[in-house]
């Protein structure tokens, strides 16, 4: 194997497909990159055996081959040196770099112990705007279970249906649910869903967070890849497969409330400046208590501490229903509301141990479910 490639390629090619390895003392071979020269491209691979990526970047072959070398030690080095292009040259399981100024050699191993990344033979392929997609997932992914008790809950939900995805995350306390609409609709014969690893979902996010255009989005009953093309080559520059989590899903929408005993519409900002003042009295369960006055028509914010003292502050706003108190994980409000994206937002509440319901003015696309502390 033997390549001229810009280091700035190179650079950005090493600190996106590192993102995933997680260091292994069992299996050393995943601290690695495998590089694969083939005709205009350098491929980059790296897996966690759950988890892998194929990232193809530009470079000048001389002699197609493959190494694979340990990434922190060569993402490190291609990120301290200064020049512009590096030579990489594979002799005898080394990797040989070379530079105007500066030599490197690293030790590899054969290519053939590497894992291998399995490919998806798959008709089941959606397409949809990147930019969308990931903000989506952002609003629902921070809300999957930590417990492995129930593993179907330590991921987000995907329902792919004719004209939308819908995306859904629950840890039992609290519930997000986000709709994303295809550009065009989808040629999907019928309605597909799985669960994704939370992990996965967070390393998606971080690849394919700044990215503008479309991704691909291919699925069997096992695994999903995320595929992106590239506008400067006719060519998928990156590829993230994923395995699924097997399991059903619960029956999430029966969840979701459909009526309220009391609704409250408020300013988003205000609102969550005041339970973030409110959450440095709360006790040892992150208890504030919202009380519901509708003669006022606003809404008290109360906390206490035995061992700091307590603090109240009030939010005007439009009340419907019913008067009530209820109390809620600070946490688990401000979480909700910070995913939350319009100026307004409405707060429905359904009794002291009823689930409550918030969603944005004007979007239907987002909710969020939350349950309060029920009383002593």
């Amino acid at each position: 194997m033997k390549l001229t490639i810009l280091r700035e390629n190179l650079k950005n090619s090493l600190n996106i497909v590192e993102k995933i390895i997680t260091k292994s003392l069992t299996l050393p071979i995943l601290n690695n990159v495998l590089l694969e020269a083939s005709k205009n491209f350098l491929v980059f691979s790296t897996t966690n055996l759950e988890t892998g990526i194929n990232y193809w970047s530009l470079a000048k072959i001389e002699k197609e081959g493959k190494i694979t070398v340990p990434v922190k030690i060569f993402s490190n080095f291609v990120s301290s040196v200064s020049e512009e292009v590096l030579t990489l040259e594979e002799k005898n399981k080394i990797l040989h770099i070379k530079g105007k100024q500066i030599k490197a050699q690293i030790k590899g191993q054969p290519p053939e112990e590497f894992p291998i990344i399995p490919k998806i033979e798959t008709k089941n392929v959606i397409e949809i705007e990147n930019p969308s997609f990931c903000e989506g997932l952002s609003q629902v992914v921070d809300f999957t279970a930590t417990s492995q008790i129930r593993p179907e809950l330590t991921g987000v939900y995907f329902s792919f249906q004719k004209d939308k995805i819908i995306m859904v995350a629950t840890d039992s306390f609290r519930l997000a649910e986000k709709i994303v609409f295809y550009k065009t609709p989808s040629n999907i014969g019928e309605e597909f869903s799985f669960i994704l690893p939370q992990k996965t979902v967070k390393e998606l996010l971080s690849i394919f967070g700044e990215i503008e255009g479309g991704i691909k989005i291919y699925f069997s009953s096992n695994q999903v890849l995320f595929e992106y093309f590239s506008q400067e080559i006719s060519h998928p520059q990156i590829q993230l497969i994923s395995r699924l989590i097997e399991g059903e899903y619960p029956a999430y929408q029966e969840v979701i409330p459909q009526k309220y005993e009391t609704r409250v519409v408020l300013n988003r900002n205000e609102f969550l400046n005041q339970l973030k003042v409110a959450s440095l009295f709360s006790g040892k369960t992150n208890n504030v208590k919202l009380i519901i006055e509708k003669k006022k028509q606003g809404l008290e914010i109360f906390s206490e501490n035995p061992d700091f003292g307590e603090q109240k502050s009030y939010l005007y706003g439009k009340i419907e229903g019913k008067e009530t108190e209820v109390s809620f994980n600070y946490r688990f409000l401000i979480e909700g509301i910070s995913n939350i994206k319009s100026k307004d937002l409405i707060l429905e509440l359904n009794g002291e141990e009823g689930p409550a319901l918030v969603k944005p003015i004007g979007d239907e696309s987002y909710l969020y479910v939350v349950m309060p502390i029920k009383p002593a």
